[in-house]
């Protein structure tokens, strides 16, 4: 392949990620027209028409739409191979872009990104906080961390935090007016708080387990939130029970706003892991990241 024909499926690439030539063009530091000419000089070799243009926006058609699955991953490989060449640097370099639940940014990632990033002035690190499954191929990212249960076995998984626990809890008050729950099943006649899952949109079944036998508890209550602060402050407020992961509550149980219940339905389970495709070649800034993120306990 000769030099301006690779030139010519990057630019391509760039309009069909931007949906623009405009925006294109900018970000590669080129004009409008020269851009538009070098698709069409494309277009012209392959025989084929790669992009639908309107006023409002311009898409990718059929043929462009394949030629993106095959550019894609090839283009990734290429900058995985010139990244892994700042090995050969003094100091690790580049940028890091990492999809992680909001919990796992605050407890996990952030005390490691205290530490590291003010020795390593050239590695950079954008932390994308998502509760949902991201797609972190399509979405181009360096890696997720999600718990190691959620992590799909086609992936290179290395575990970075302590084994987990759920807390069910609720406020003093509520309990004054509410005998506790001594079973699972107890929770039927109870309040409870809702949390709605970014992902499909229903609601978290309640998750407990004892002596090998799991349950998933559906759960009914007046409020519902897709947020775990709120939850809590409606929980403490003595609107029924809540059921978070336990260090979310730890404060507010030491200082008696909560009081957790059915602990022995609540065993430990996987904690935190940063996953990333295995055909990948790490970066030295890369690798440099996940070793120090490894879970040591």
């Amino acid at each position: 392949m000769r030099r301006e024909e690779l030139a010519d499926l990057y630019a391509f690439l760039s309009v069909a990620e931007e949906q623009s030539f405009t925006r294109a063009a900018a970000k590669l530091g080129t004009s409008q027209s020269a851009l538009s000419y070098t698709v069409r000089r494309l277009e012209t070799r392959l025989g084929v028409r790669l992009l639908t243009r309107t006023t409002r926006r311009v898409a990718p058609t059929e043929a462009g739409e394949r030629l993106l699955k095959t550019l894609g991953p090839a283009l990734e490989d290429i900058a995985a191979g010139l990244a892994a060449l700042s090995e050969l640097r003094d100091k690790p370099a580049g940028t890091i872009r990492i999809t992680a639940t909001e919990h796992a940014a605050q407890t996990v990632l952030w005390p490691v990104l205290e530490k590291l990033l003010p020795d390593y002035p050239d590695v950079h690190v954008e932390v994308s906080v998502d509760s949902g499954f991201t797609d972190i191929v399509a979405e181009r990212f360096d890696a997720g961390v999600r718990l190691g249960e959620s992590v799909a076995r086609d992936m290179v998984a290395v575990r970075i935090g302590p084994d987990l626990r759920m807390a069910v809890v609720g406020a003093p008050a509520y309990f004054a007016a509410h005998p506790k729950p001594r079973a699972p099943q107890d929770l039927a006649q109870h309040r409870c708080i809702n949390l709605r899952l970014p992902t499909a949109g229903g609601l978290y079944a309640w998750e407990l387990e004892k002596g090998g036998r799991a349950l998933r508890v559906r759960v009914d209550g007046q409020l519902a939130f897709n947020n775990v602060p709120m939850i809590l402050r409606a929980a403490a407020a003595g609107f029924g029970l809540a059921c978070v992961l336990a260090d979310q509550v730890e404060a507010l149980v030491a200082a008696g706003s909560l009081v957790r219940v059915l602990e022995g339905w609540c065993p430990p389970f996987a904690g935190y892991h940063i996953y990333y495709p295995s055909r990948r070649q790490p970066s030295a800034a890369f690798a440099l990241l996940v070793e120090a993120l490894r879970y040591r306990g």
